[in-house]
């Protein structure tokens, strides 16, 4: 799949080759705040955790990736939108329902970046019928993310306990379905 251009924003897969553009954003402990507490990521498991995790579950054919959110003026990296199967690393992967997802260095926070990068994928995902629906997750506390759920026309399904190694809270399930 290739995502053309947005009005600010341009777009390309994310490989083993952008560990560093990876460790960059995840060296901010307000970045990670919603993911994992605040906790950095050192490049090692960068290189160890992460990227394995993103070869997994990239597929170019589909869409399927991290998608790297650079400027059209200045080129910088500004965050990635993610594209992958729910449930993708589960017993279970739901293969016609997408998770969308965002992260994005916080000098970008309150831009409409996230918003503009993650509404341009979602209307690829939708044009090239790739899946039935598109869901996105996010803690409870995460209004910022949220309200680009809303944005994109996701609407709310559930609350559940969202927990892992890194953090226990109370999240939220949202979802667009077209079919």
């Amino acid at each position: 799949m290739y995502i053309g251009n947005s009005v600010r924003l341009s777009y390309r897969l994310l490989t083993p080759n952008d560990a560093q553009l990876l460790w960059e954003l995840d060296q901010d402990p307000e970045v990670l705040k919603h993911i994992n507490g605040g906790q950095v990521h050192s490049l090692e498991e960068i290189e160890q955790i992460y990227i394995p995790r993103l070869k997994k579950f990239t597929n170019p054919a589909q869409g399927w990736g991290m998608w790297g959110v650079f400027s059209l003026d200045t080129q910088d990296f500004l965050g990635w939108i993610l594209v992958r199967p729910m449930e993708f690393f589960s017993e279970q992967p739901i293969w016609d329902e997408l998770e969308i997802g965002w992260r994005f260095q916080r000098k970008y926070w309150g831009k409409g970046y996230a918003s503009e990068a993650a509404q341009h994928i979602l209307i690829a995902v939708k044009q090239l019928g790739l899946a039935n629906s598109i869901s996105a997750t996010a803690l409870a506390d995460n209004t910022a993310s949220i309200a680009i759920m809303k944005k994109l026309g996701l609407s709310y399904v559930k609350h559940y306990q969202h927990s892992d190694s890194k953090i226990e809270a109370e999240a939220v399930y949202y979802r667009l379905s077209w079919q």
